[in-house]
Parts: C-alpha cells; structure tokens; sequence
C-alpha cells in the first residue's frame, strides 16, 4: 500500500491541506502556495503565472522575484520558457536556463542571478491553465521527485483559479455564446442522417471537492473498487447480444474493454493516489496527462486512441462519485453533446431516445463514429468548445448530410428543417423502388454500379442498396480499428465473411493503403514533409513485403473455390505492380504445394491513382485484369493541391477538361485490350460527376453505399448518346470547370443529377 516515509509530493499536499481550507481572498491564497512550496522544495524563487482570454500568461505570485513585476510582467503563449511549457503543456527542467534557445529575460521580474528552472503546465481539462516555476541561483538538474511534486501541486493550482476570480469567461461581448440566442455551426460529419431532439450533456463537469487525502490507504481501496465496478459494467454492455454490433463494431467495444484492463493506466492512477491525491483527484490528474498528449498529438488516429482513455477516466469519475448510469432526466428523442465519449458509453444510452451524436473531436476511423454507424446515428463532429455554447434541454437539429448543427433554432428553421425531413423521407421511398430495377441508362447502357465498403457492418448495404457488387473493400480498416496486428486467422475469417455475406455478387479487395493519414496505433509513424507522397501504400507493402504476403495469404484461403479479386493501390510505375502480382503467384504456388485448393478464379488489378501510370498504359494493361481509378488521390496529385489543406483543396474542380480528359485517355487505352475501367472515389458517388463519367466512357462506378440509389436513378434517366455528343467538343475548353454546362444539360433533359 503506502510507503512508510513520505514522499515530497505527499509532504507537499499536507502543507497545502491548510491553504485550501481557508477562506481568504485568491491573492493570499496563491502567494501561500509559492512560500510552501518554496520552502519545501528548497526553491530561491517560487511562481505562478495564469493564462489570460488574451493569451497571454501574467505573473500571478510568486517567492523570489520583484513583487512589483506581479500583474505586471506578461509573456505570449510561445514566449520564453514559461511560454514553451505553456504551449507545450509539458514540463521543462533545466539546469542553466539562460543559455536555452527559448529563454527570454524580464528585466521587472529581477530573475538574472538564477540558472535552473523547472516550470510545470497547470492544466484543466488537458488545456493550459498556467505555468508552476521554481528557480535556484545554482546550476541545479532537479530530480523526477521534484518534476512530480510540482505537477501535483499544479493541479491543485489549477482547482484553485477556477474557483476564483481569476478564472476568466471565455464568451464573446457580442452575444456569441450566449445561451438563449439561436446559434449554427459547421462540422464535419461521421455517420449520416438528419435528427432533433432536446440537448443533454454527456459529461457534465464532476466536481471534485476533496483533493488531499486523509487517509492513503482508503483511497487506494475506494480506487480499486470503482476500477473493478466499471470493468464489470462495460463486461455487462459487451454482454449484451446485439446483432448490429457483430463484427467489427464488437471488435471496437472489445478493444475498449481492453484499455479497461490496462495496467499501465491502471499503475498511474495508483501512483497519483500514493502522492496523497484523493481517488478522484488522481483520476483527474491521469486524466489531464492524457488530454494533454492527445491535444498535442499530430496523428489523428492516436488523437483517437488517447480519447479512448480520457472517456475511461470520465466513466471511473462517475463510478467514484456514485453516478455511474447516463443521463436519463430529459424527455423525448436526445441529442447528445459530448468532448469525447467512448462507444461503451454510447450505449449507455436508451437507442430508441437517442436520436444524434455531436462531439468536438473526432474521425470516421474513431471507435465512437464506428459504432455510431453501425446503429445508425448521425454524428457530426469538428466543433471546438461546443459544450460550452449548450444548455441542458436545449432545442437541436442535426443535419449530418450538410454536417451543420442547429442550437436553439428559430420557428422558420424549424419549418425548413422539418420539409427537408419530410423530402429526405420520400427521396428514401423512391430509392427503395428503384433498389431493384437494373442499373441501365433510358436508351440501353447497362452500368456496373457497386459500393465502397469496409467493415462488417457495410456488408447488409449491399442488399439494402441494389448494389451489383463491391467494387472497393478498404482492408486497412480492419488493422486500423484493431490495438494490434491482426493475424492471418483474423484477416481470412473477415475477407471470408465478406465473401459470404456477398454471395454471387464480385467483391474486390484492395491491399492495404497504409500511411499519409492512415497510421497504426501500434506501428511507429514516420515524420514526413509530404505523408500523402511519402511512404504509404504499395511503396511499404514492397519494402516491408511479408506484410503484404501474409494478406495475400489470407485472401487465397477465404477465396478457396471462389473468385477472388484484388488490386494494389497508390502503383506510380509498372515494376511496382509485377513485383506486387509475383507475390500473388509466389503465395498461390506455396499453397498448393501444402495440398490446400486455390480460388475459382484469380483477378489482379491495379489503382490508378499516380498521374505517371497513365502514361505507361500500354506497359501496363497486358498485364493486369482490370483497372480502378481512384478519384481522390488521383486528383490531388494531378493538381498539386493537398486535399487536407482548406485553402486549396476545393480550388480544382473534378469537372474540369483536364480531369475529364485524363478519363477519357484511360478508357480509349483500355479499350483495347478489353480491361474494364472502374471509377471509385467520393467523386464517383455524385450524380452529376458519374454522369460526367458515363460521358467519358466510364461503365463501372464503385461508390458509397448511400449514393447507389441517387446515382441510379441518374442513369436510369439519361440518353446517353445525347451526352456523349455533348460534353465531347467542350474538353478543348480553356475554362476553369464545365459544371454549368453540365448542370443546363441536365436541367434541360430532366436528369437526376442533384439528389
């Protein structure tokens, strides 16, 4: 349990006990924490800078410095080396500041004579509330016990300008903020859908009275109860046997319990409480770590895996403090707000009142957004400190599929919102009728249209849709909502189930595409000027290549007597795909040489993507079976414009000559040599881009599952040959886009080209 001597951050705290049982003013309170802490850490200089609106960091206490600097010296975010630990929100020891890069002298503070520093972030919620510093004339390396009594006391710090007047509103004077005028915003949206329903709080703050502990051992004890008490209640949701929740999805709730398990997790809260810290103050303490690492994290799939851990945190809170179940006060259909929620927590929730999702962080590749899907729920996320702009009970519209989200909303939005419903149902009527009518323009092309899939939970959209297929399985999904690689027996049993649940229709899957904004949470990424040009793809696949033998491997044996079809993505040269395809022979030789039957039918195809492949066509196509361009690579690279960067990446438009063009080359070198020619990506799954495809000669689209029955219904309305005789002589155009044309074309021969 304890140990028998104190530790210093133990001491620390008892002498603390009696500053937060006063009730003097802030000022006296925070110029007590600089003389205690000081004198317990043999300190010449002890201060306390707070965060202000206006990001700036003032001097707040301090033991050691000009008394006079006090409210009156003031670094940016940034500046000096109180500023780096603030923007940073990790600690800084050195022991000869002055001759850091980062140092910036104040001459009103006095603090020349002192060359060590160690300065702590205080943190709240993960974010930088202030710095904690202490200073010695000497060249002084302070030791880890230091590091971690400071940064106890700065959580205490932290607690303390909360409660006080030092704790600034952060709301505008404009009435941005305020929380009874209507208020819209835009995110980025995760699962779709349209939703109302009256606001509620996921995580309203548990405030935490007690920090100190009084007795070490108790709360170790109240620690491990709460521990065991909601590891058996995520044991009991995952007990639950829900069949929207096979697969993948259960994977992620699985995955979940796992970080549960954790034992480093578990070690650190453990620790914080042997520093004297209550139960739930050491929760919180973990849990500011982690916030911390997951704001300053660039990769946004570890972002996700540490928001996993913070929502364990907000979940062991709720069990410490008796308020373990979710809120369930608020009638009617629910629209839940949250920081970050896990999916164990997510089903917390009554699914027949929760009507939608918005979070102010997230991705389609979180745990959260995979669930939210499966059940379908639109989410929306991308929106910074929405829960500070809600009221419990508040009125809210979520409109997933323009990714916007309505609170308080006025009468006339209302009425709008509830026309477009109105509209959305019937436009959901016409695509069920026509889910089975055959995909086939009004004078006789018959058009190959499938979907984009990639986990478990895609699988009965197929059917729903009147899909002829699935055109692109994204395999990397698997390996990306798993903690660890997944083994053969894994990968076969999932590609064997996606070859079940398809049955007749074909089913190509793509080799992992791996790297740019697609990283493994337990393989180490590469720093990369350019990760979108950089090592990703079939470029790691080839250097690493037992990785892409052993998916090979398991592909050949959930195809056993089957057709199987696979292409490799991001391919920028022809000696790329013949060294990727002799894996393929190698692997189906060594098959049978252990007496193990192969596919029916193996198909090898290759992902245009890279512009240079599409001048090496006549290399390449005696070579592959079929070809799929991938439209959202493809037109990044073709423009030089990163999609990920705002400011270009809706400058280029897919309707344009040279990308139409670039279309209409490929299909006149595939001819032929009779390689059929799929078109994937978001671009594919709009009607009026697929049918500026069609007019390029494209015969096969693979899109996403919610635009087969917009994009069927297009083809089904359109004279082909009036197309083709149409956007034909506008290629030779200088302009920047040929959308208005093709839009007055549409318009003018009723085509379905907006749905």
């Amino acid at each position: 349990m304890s140990p028998a001597a104190p530790t210093r951050p133990r001491r620390l705290l008892r002498t603390l006990r009696e500053v937060l049982a006063q009730k003097a003013g802030a000022q006296a309170r925070l110029d007590r924490v600089v003389q205690l802490v000081g004198k317990n850490m043999i300190a010449d200089v002890c201060s306390i800078y707070v965060l202000r609106t206006d990001n700036l960091l003032e001097l707040s206490a301090t033991l050691g410095l000009n008394a006079n600097a006090v409210h009156n010296a003031r670094l940016q975010v940034g500046e000096g080396l109180v500023g780096t630990v603030a923007e940073s929100a990790r600690p800084l020891n050195l022991s000869d500041a002055p001759t850091h890069p980062k140092f910036a002298y104040l001459p009103e503070t006095g603090e020349d004579p002192y060359k060590s520093f160690l300065g702590v972030p205080v943190l709240r919620g993960g974010r930088p509330r202030g710095v904690l510093v202490v200073q010695n004339a000497t060249l002084r390396q302070y030791a880890e016990e230091d590091v971690e009594a400071l940064e106890t006391v700065a959580m205490v710090v932290a607690e303390m300008l909360a409660a006080t007047e030092f704790h600034e509103m952060r709301a505008g004077e404009d009435g941005e903020g305020r929380p009874d005028l209507p208020l819209s915003v835009k995110g980025k949206s995760l699962s779709p859908g349209m939703a109302t329903g009256s606001a509620v709080l996921h995580e309203p703050r548990v405030r935490i009275t007690k920090l100190i502990a009084d007795d070490v051992d108790r709360e170790v004890v109240r620690l491990d109860d709460a521990i065991s008490s909601m590891r058996q209640s995520i044991d009991q949701t995952l007990g639950n046997d829900d069949p929207l929740l096979a697969g993948t999805p259960l994977e992620v709730l699985e995955t979940y319990r796992m970080f549960a398990n954790d034992r480093g997790w578990v070690s650190r809260l453990r620790e914080a409480v042997l520093s004297g810290l209550t139960a739930e103050a050491a929760v919180e303490r973990v849990q500011n770590d982690t916030r911390a690492k997951m704001l300053r994290h660039r990769d946004k799939y570890l972002r996700e895996r540490f928001s996993d851990l913070d929502d364990l945190a907000n979940r062991l809170l709720r069990h410490l403090t008796g308020k373990a179940g979710a809120a369930g006060d608020t009638p009617g259909k629910i629209v839940l707000f949250a920081r970050h929620i896990g999916p164990a927590d997510l089903l917390d929730y009554d699914r027949e009142r929760l009507a939608g999702l918005v979070v102010e962080e997230g991705t389609a590749a979180s745990h959260v957004a995979i669930v939210a899907s499966a059940l379908n729920i639109p989410m929306v996320s991308g929106l910074p400190d929405i829960e500070d702009q809600i009221v419990a009970g508040d009125k809210v519209i979520v409109d997933a599929g323009s990714a916007e989200v309505h609170i308080r909303p006025q009468a006339d939005l209302l009425r709008a919102f509830d026309t477009k419903l109105n509209l959305s149902e019937k436009r959901r009527a016409r695509y069920e009728a026509a889910r089975d009518l055959p995909c086939e323009t009004a004078d006789g092309t018959q058009i190959d249209l499938m979907m984009n899939a990639g986990l478990v939970f895609d699988l009965p959209h197929l059917r729903e849709t009147g899909a002829d297929g699935i055109g692109l399985f994204r395999t990397e999904l698997q390996f990306m909502v798993s903690q660890t690689f997944p083994r053969l027996n894994a990968q076969t049993e999932l590609y064997s189930e996606v070859l079940d649940a398809a049955d007749t229709y074909p089913v190509t899957f793509r080799t992992l595409d791996l790297g740019g904004d697609k990283v493994l949470p337990y393989l180490e990424a590469a720093e990369e000027e350019n990760p979108s040009m950089g090592w990703r793809a079939l470029r790691i696949a080839l250097d690493r290549p037992g990785l892409l033998r052993y998916q090979i491997r398991a592909m050949l044996a959930a195809a056993e007597g089957r057709e199987l079809r696979l292409m490799f993505p991001m391919v920028a040269e022809v000696d790329e795909f013949v060294r990727a395809r002799q894996l393929v022979d190698l692997e189906a030789d060594l098959r049978l040489s252990r007496g193990r039957k192969l596919p029916a039918n193996i198909k090898v195809g290759c992902m245009l993507e890279v512009p240079s492949l599409a001048w090496q066509l006549d290399a390449l196509l005696p070579k592959v079976d079929f070809l799929s361009i991938g439209t959202n690579d493809l037109m990044q690279f073709l423009f030089a414009a990163d999609r990920g960067n705002p400011r270009v990446a809706e400058r280029y438009d897919f309707l344009s000559p040279p990308v139409l063009s670039f279309m209409r080359h490929v299909v006149e070198c595939a001819k032929p040599h009779n390689v059929p020619v799929t078109v994937c990506g978001e671009a594919a799954g709009r009607p009026l881009e697929a049918m500026a495809l069609l007019g390029m000669g494209i015969r096969s689209l693979s899109v996403p599952a919610a635009s087969v029955a917009p994009v069927k219904l297009m083809v089904r309305s359109l004279q082909l040959n009036q197309l083709t005789g149409f956007i034909g002589p506008l290629l030779g155009q200088s302009g920047h886009s040929l959308r208005l044309e093709l839009e007055d074309f549409a318009r003018s021969g009723q085509i379905a080209s907006s749905e």
